[in-house]
């Protein structure tokens, strides 16, 4: 199927007049599985919209798929984009510049322009937050030292993975993400250390684990408990 050619009528149908269409997600990376969806950035003017609204977020079923729609104005677009900026995710910034335009003009160029060097520079963490994350990592290690539960080593086990993979990244100027592409993004900044991480999780081996994250966590300064105020 040619899924830029769908995307076209798509936008043609519900969008005919954004100014700029992008293909994102596993469909324009040429990965898709026989559940995904079609991601799709839309950019246009007001009139796109119901009255009072500058953005929408929907799912739409065309042609036998399912569309996965972002739609904004120009200012709605860096609204969203600087609330995702600060919670250290661009996806809105992933999907505008690793995208397959299928409709483009000046607007695309100009928002790229504007916001890929953002992209670029990494996250802008300060040192106060990377050490409460350190703190929560340190908890978490603790409760999975001491749980005696299965289902709450598990649960406690993911949790680590998550929240040490998030301060590595972030220690490291790189992005975070979540769900699957957290582990993607660690093994896209160190296939390694991403590994060595995710090995005692997938034999589900908690002491592993917890020795694995103990040594990823003195990397970054070590266990932060007592005396830190938050």
């Amino acid at each position: 199927m040619d899924h830029d050619a769908l995307a076209r009528s798509f936008v043609e149908a519900h969008f005919p007049s954004a100014d700029a269409a992008v293909l994102a997600g596993s469909t324009a990376r040429g990965e898709r599985t026989a559940t995904s969806d079609i991601d799709l950035l839309v950019l246009g003017p007001g009139e796109m919209f119901e009255a009072g609204e500058d953005s929408r977020a929907a799912t739409f079923a065309f042609e036998g798929e399912v569309f996965e729609v972002f739609a904004y104005t120009p200012g709605a677009f860096d609204r969203w984009v600087e609330k995702e900026l600060g919670r250290h995710r661009p996806l809105l910034l992933n999907m505008l510049i690793e995208g397959r335009p299928v409709r483009t003009g000046a607007l695309l160029a100009q928002l790229r322009t504007r916001w890929g060097p953002v992209r670029d520079a990494g996250p802008q963490v300060d040192a106060h937050e990377l050490d409460v994350r350190r703190y929560l990592v340190t908890d978490v290690l603790d409760d999975l030292r001491d749980a005696a539960d299965p289902l709450e080593r598990r649960v406690l086990a993911v949790l680590l993975f998550e929240r040490l993979g998030e301060l590595l990244l972030l220690s490291h100027g790189e992005w975070i993400a979540a769900g699957k592409h957290l582990p993607r993004r660690l093994r896209a900044w160190d296939r390694v250390r991403a590994e060595r991480l995710a090995a005692p999780l997938l034999a589900d081996d908690p002491t592993g684990l917890v020795i694995a994250a103990e040594t990823e966590l003195e990397t970054l300064g070590g266990r932060l408990r007592e005396g830190f105020t938050r």
